[in-house]
């Protein structure tokens, strides 16, 4: 017959085999999970390095390319805008001071390429004016020699001279034409040198347009920057001095 307290101390031990099993189960589970778990990751990154790597080859390729229009343009506002955003900020008086300042540079600036435009598009460009002109000259010298002012025969250039690009806008604010007048003396030159170095009617347009549509853009940005903080929430007991306000009570008139 089996003993009582011996099949008490099998149990017990039988139980104790069995957590220590479970215990050794469990870590033996735990212990590949996490490798599997720390195998996955080590692929996962590379797997995520070479999506990064792949993406960024072919990024190049698949970006349009600008075209040369832009590349000039980029160039010209990185010179022109600074000095443009320093006089326009200086006009802190009025709205109507910068409103006419913008109208009149863009105005002066579209005016300016148009010339250019019209000798860049005609056929032969600059070489068949210049032909053009050579033919009109009289071979013969002028043996007349003028002494007196009223003699002297006007200058060609001064007279076949292309009205000024700078048009006054009327209706505008004055001191915002005349602040943008100076500016644009700045700048003229090397938006006229920069656009008639295109030589492709493609580009040249581009650059137009693309002018024309930074310079609105910067002028919002310039505006949203000159503009003030939100002012600050009215309080009843804060006085302009730094003195707290004190509440008086008028004294009542005995009768």
């Amino acid at each position: 017959m089996i003993n009582r307290d011996e099949l008490l101390t099998e149990m017990k031990e039988e139980q104790r085999l069995r957590k220590v099993l479970r215990r050794l189960l469990e870590g033996y589970l735990q212990e590949k999970g996490n490798k599997t778990l720390l195998e996955e990751n080590r692929f996962r990154k590379i797997i995520r390095t070479l999506i990064k790597e792949a993406t960024s080859a072919a990024v190049p390729g698949e970006q349009p390319q600008r075209s040369t229009g832009i590349n000039v343009l980029e160039g010209l506002l990185k010179n022109i805008i600074a000095i443009v955003e320093e006089d326009y900020k200086a006009l802190t008086t009025s709205e109507e001071q910068r409103s006419s300042f913008r109208e009149h540079i863009l105005n002066a600036v579209q005016n300016s390429l148009k010339p250019a435009e019209v000798i860049l598009n005609k056929p032969g460009g600059e070489e068949e004016l210049e032909e053009e002109v050579e033919l009109d000259i009289d071979v013969e010298e002028d043996k007349f020699i003028p002494v007196r002012d009223q003699d002297e025969e006007p200058d060609p250039e001064e007279e076949e001279a292309d009205p000024e690009s700078f048009e006054q806008i009327s209706g505008m604010n004055v001191t915002g034409r005349n602040f943008a007048s100076i500016t644009f003396n700045k700048v003229e030159n090397q938006i006229l040198d920069a656009y008639e170095s295109l030589g492709d009617k493609e580009d040249r347009d581009v650059f137009e347009d693309y002018l024309l549509t930074n310079l609105k853009l910067y002028f919002d940005r310039f505006e949203e920057e000159l503009q003030p903080s939100l002012p600050e929430p009215e309080s009843p007991d804060y006085e302009p001095n730094g003195e707290e306000a004190v509440e008086t009570e008028e004294p009542e008139l005995e009768i």
